[in-house]
């Protein structure tokens, strides 16, 4: 790493050292908003998009360019890995992942092996080139986390109510650690080889787990999640752990290992510092729909979030999930000159 990438706002703030300014990116801003990403994508299906590396540079690129953020996010899927060991699914416009067979019993665990970093080839090559074309802006790899995907597995697709999950969770809890296990090892391996190929911070999603109980958390989830920061403790980089709805589990999340903890909008971020405790940034954490609001709301938003947030002993600005498909992306420019010149030290 460079000592100018290193000295970026986006890694010092993950560090907890004094900035410039309060950095911001936003989760899912390579995409659907953008309509040079319509344009780049045309029909090409979204898992072929994330296993072709001019695709994956060029679309990671585009809102480093329009926006001026303090980092760039890694143009992938949470299941990419899954499909990269063999699993039968596809990414259905307006559903989501979609998984053939799911995942109800010992003999379909048995049937995820561990990643290797030939599955993903295009992941390394992709990153390499990106690393070269970003110069000092960071680069974020990341994965889903285990709950997350194992609820894609179990469920075949998008849940509401997480019942087939859950029940695995509770009825066959063998069956549930097994699945868990597996799945642990295959976002660590993806993680890692994103940051062996010059990804210089990673962040778990775990997209789904708000839908769990704090005890619940702690016995099924928390083993797994913490597993995987521990996996990641010898690379030296900054560790970002998100998950929606999360508001009763931001302790555990800061327990499990990360570095920087990512909150929602249901949360402010000066509760939300008390909550994870000493020792961890915070991201966070605009509401997605205030993009479609007026931008005086936008404005008056984004200061009480940079307010709150100088509470943290460290803050990246970001959303509370990601960019919704049909923000203005003139809203989100607006919105990063506005983090920047507000947050000016």
């Amino acid at each position: 790493m460079t000592p100018e990438l290193a000295d970026s706002p986006f890694l010092r703030a993950c560090r907890r050292l004094p900035v410039s300014h309060t950095p911001v990116w936003f989760m899912r801003q390579a995409g659907r908003s953008l309509p040079e990403y319509r344009a780049v994508r045309g029909t090409v299906p979204m898992l072929t998009a994330c296993a072709t590396p001019d695709l994956i540079v060029e679309i990671t690129m585009q809102p480093v360019r329009r926006y001026g953020v303090d980092a760039a996010i890694f143009f992938s899927d949470i299941v990419v890995p899954l499909k990269a060991i063999g699993i039968d699914l596809d990414i259905k416009p307006g559903v989501g992942p979609v998984v053939a067979e799911p995942i109800r019993d010992a003999a379909a665990v048995k049937r995820l092996r561990p990643i290797e970093p030939g599955d993903v080839s295009y992941v390394t090559e992709a990153i390499r080139a990106l690393t070269g074309e970003l110069g000092p802006t960071p680069l974020i790899g990341f994965a889903g986390a285990p709950f997350t995907l194992a609820s894609y597995l179990i469920e075949g697709g998008p849940s509401k109510n997480h019942d087939h999950t859950k029940a695995m969770m509770y009825g066959e809890p063998h069956l549930w650690h097994a699945l868990m296990d597996r799945l642990t090892g295959i976002a660590l391996g993806f993680l890692r080889v994103q940051a062996a190929a010059g990804a210089s911070a990673v962040q778990l999603f775990d997209s789904w787990v708000g839908a769990v109980a704090p005890e619940d958390y702690r016995e099924f989830v928390l083993p797994y999640t913490s597993r995987i920061f521990a996996g990641l403790a010898d690379l030296d980089i900054p560790r970002i752990h998100f998950g929606v709805g999360t508001g009763e589990l931001l302790g555990l999340l800061g327990e499990a290992g990360a570095d920087v903890v990512g909150v929602d909008w249901r949360v402010p971020l000066d509760e939300a510092a008390r909550r994870v405790g000493p020792g961890k940034a915070l991201q966070g954490n605009l509401d997605p729909a205030t993009l479609f609001a007026p931008w005086e709301v936008v404005e008056r938003r984004a200061g009480d979030i940079l307010a709150r947030g100088a509470k943290a002993e460290g803050h990246i600005f970001n959303l509370g999930h990601g960019v919704p498909p049909g923000a203005d992306p003139d809203q989100l420019a607006r919105l990063t000159d506005f983090v920047h010149e507000a947050s000016a030290r």
